[in-house]
């Protein structure tokens, strides 16, 4: 083991929390424990992964491990026996989490309230998990804890008398939540449930700090979930008014979200207190909140599109701050991904990260040598504190066992609910796993999973559209279309997918049927602006770049703090360059303005740096041009535009040996990410080099 920068490391989990709430309170002085850490310490955006569901985002932070990997894919799963459901446990979790690696190295973790953490591990330390509140009668009465909840068995105790039950925090904490409440609101079922889900919240700090004072730990890790529940309620009721929400029910519960963010940071403070001194605390969302104009509001769905409708309200940037030894205060962090708290955890204990692990170090961020990676965690021997193997049984194929019993006769046939139930989280959990695959580019795997729902389900809509969106990235435009038509027999209304219709008309080379079905999705877009930056990516790539330059700053009119739609703005100007000198010098300064707007809402974009690398090499500023472009390549390394552009210009130098390196690296990238190579946009890598008169045959 390497020196620990971090004596003692608390990692605090605030699901859903969001940097455009958080900054307001934090300038109104309703933060002060979170703005001390900032200023000691860093702060950052935190990226995502697909879907932006929370067990799964929540495992990939405790574990290092994409969705696919580490098992965790839905909320529920099915019973062992098949009757029915239950809530995702740490039974079906495939690999090590942070606290079973600290396990096996002798170092203590207390771990609170994490996702898919029930039955507790016995790990060495303590876990109190998901299921700390199961039961509550709501009575003000005190409840057994859930057999499995705590871990060890003498922390039980002194854990379930430290719970706060809903009547609890209807009496001590209501009035501090919603402190004008009308009294003919008293009974109101909003207010239940603001309760119950502040319970929970109130009796994972109690239990951490309980745990604290039980034992010494080297690693804590702690869950708050209702900054996310709470939101899903009470989120529609902040300023600025939503169209549906009355006036008065703003003003009763408008407050609401603001005032749980407090708390939140109250409790933090708790924490903080409980630790002491020197102890280094990182604290994540898995992704944020939309809290203005971004709201969405959708009717009732049937069963299958539930989470759909939640994960609507997601933002796929959360919030990441650490400060602490080891902490390098005031540094730049680049790129953040969920995907690399895990392993920024590690470096912190002075323990290395696996090569099997998807994200980094934050190096940049940390006072201390990185320790080199090691193959995996998996195959390194010790008491790491998971569960028997035995106990470890996927639940898919428990439940596929038992109805193989069944169908041959050995058992009696389960309930039709029970089945439908669990052919519904299969379906679903097969679907989240396609969805993450096909968001990081791995389309030829998703593909797999979308032909096995769409089999399934032929008429269910969202199967159908990811498979569509599946085949026209591995360059089955011809198919793809079939998908999509089928589609629009069933819904001709559904203007996505007449947008995905539009993209595998002109990828087949049918442009003409490719506008015209653009043309349409434009004539309702009024309705629907979340399409907006797909139409104008379509629209550009039909060649008609000063439409989609318009459907661009529509977008950004519409959301001014959204990146994508500047990075739209910078490439349709980009793929309309004026002949005249002034008016194309003029051009490439706007779309230089645009990519850098966009990375003055985040350094981290190295899109923005790509294109900016763009703008200045056409511009003739050939060594500024490299700089941009080696930056978006220092936050994505597979960038393969920048790596194109940077090819051109490294054998514009005289360098060929350095521009074929990117070539095969770019080459790399594109056949890592599984997707068919889209046809270049007029300003990309061939239409650079034919301008700066290099030869393009020793670029392909």
């Amino acid at each position: 083991m390497a020196t620990r920068a971090a004596q003692r490391l608390l990692i605090v989990g605030w699901d859903a929390a969001d940097w455009q709430v958080i900054d307001p309170l934090i300038k109104q002085g309703r933060m002060p424990v979170l703005a001390g850490l900032i200023t000691r310490g860093i702060r950052s955006d935190l990226s995502t992964l697909e879907p932006k569901l929370s067990p799964l985002l929540w495992t990939t932070i405790a574990t290092g491990r994409t969705p696919d990997r580490h098992g965790i894919a839905n909320f529920v799963e099915p019973k062992p026996d098949g009757s029915g459901l239950r809530v995702a446990t740490s039974t079906s979790r495939k690999v090590k989490a942070l606290w079973n690696i600290a396990s096996q190295l002798g170092l203590r973790s207390q771990v609170t309230g994490w996702y898919a953490s029930h039955p507790a591990e016995p790990i060495l330390g303590s876990v109190t998990s998901n299921l700390l509140m199961e039961g509550d009668p709501g009575d003000g009465g005190a409840w057994p804890l859930v057999p499995g909840a705590v871990h060890p068995a003498s922390l039980a105790e002194d854990v379930a008398a430290s719970r706060v039950g809903r009547a609890a925090m209807r009496a001590d904490g209501l009035g501090t939540l919603v402190p004008n409440l009308p009294a003919g609101l008293v009974g109101d079922p909003r207010v239940d449930t603001l309760c119950k889900l502040m319970a929970v919240a109130a009796s994972v700090e109690r239990a951490a700090l309980t745990a604290m004072e039980h034992a010494p730990w080297d690693l804590s890790m702690v869950f708050f979930e209702s900054i996310d529940t709470v939101g899903h309620h009470f989120m529609q009721y902040r300023s600025p008014r939503m169209k549906h929400v009355s006036e008065a029910d703003v003003r009763t519960f408008g407050g609401v979200m603001d005032a749980v963010y407090a708390w939140h940071d109250a409790a933090l403070g708790r924490l903080l207190d409980r630790a002491g001194p020197g102890t280094t605390v990182i604290l994540v969302s898995d992704h944020g909140f939309h809290s203005g104009s971004g709201r969405p509001y959708l009717d009732d769905l049937p069963p299958e599109r539930r989470m759909e409708k939640e994960a609507s309200w997601h933002r796929p940037t959360g919030i990441l701050v650490a400060a602490g030894p080891g902490i390098q205060a005031g540094a730049a962090v680049a790129a953040a991904n969920i995907l690399d708290v895990a392993p920024t955890a590690l470096a912190l204990l002075g323990l290395p990260a696996a090569a099997d692990f998807a994200g980094r170090a934050l190096a940049e961020a940390i006072d201390a040598p990185i320790p080199a990676r090691i193959d995996s965690w998996e195959a390194v021997d010790g008491a790491s504190g998971l569960h028997p193997a035995d106990a470890r049984q996927d639940p898919y194929e428990a439940a596929d066992a038992i109805q193989q019993l069944v169908d041959l006769g050995y058992m009696a046939a389960l309930p039709e609910d029970a089945k439908a139930q669990v052919d519904l989280v299969r379906r679903e959990s097969a679907f989240n796993i396609g969805a993450h695959l096909m968001s990081r580019g791995l389309v030829r795997s998703a593909l797999q999973h979308f032909e096995l729902l769409v089999t399934s389900r032929p008429n269910e809509l969202r199967y159908r559209s990811c498979l569509a969106s599946c085949l026209i990235g591995v360059g089955d435009a011809r198919r793809a279309i079939e998908v999509v038509r089928g589609t629009l027999q069933r819904d001709g209304g559904n203007a996505e997918a007449r947008l995905m219709l539009a993209r595998a008309l002109l990828d087949h080379g049918d442009r003409d049927a490719s506008i015209r079905e653009a043309d349409a999705v434009a004539r309702t877009v009024r309705s629907q602006p979340a399409l907006l930056p797909s139409l104008a990516d379509v629209l550009l790539r039909q060649g008609r770049a000063k439409e989609s330059a318009s459907l661009q700053r529509r977008a950004h009119e519409g959301d001014r703090t959204a990146i994508a739609p500047m990075l739209g703005i910078a490439r349709a100007l980009l793929c309309d360059l004026p002949i005249e000198a002034k008016s194309r010098g003029e051009q490439l300064e706007a779309a230089a303005q645009a990519a850098l707007d966009a990375m003055e809402r985040s350094k981290a974009v190295p899109e923005g740096h790509m294109l900016l690398g763009a703008a200045l090499a056409w511009y003739g500023d050939l060594p500024h041009a490299r700089q941009s472009l080696d930056l978006a390549l220092t936050f994505d390394p597979k960038h393969v535009g920048a790596l194109r552009l940077r090819a051109v210009l490294a054998l514009h130098a005289g360098q060929p040996a350095e521009a074929a390196s990117l070539t095969a690296r770019a080459r790399a990238a594109r056949d890592g990410a599984e997707l068919a190579a889209p046809a270049a946009l007029p300003f990309e890598w061939e239409a650079l080099a034919a301008h700066l008169g290099v030869d393009q045959a020793l670029l392909r």
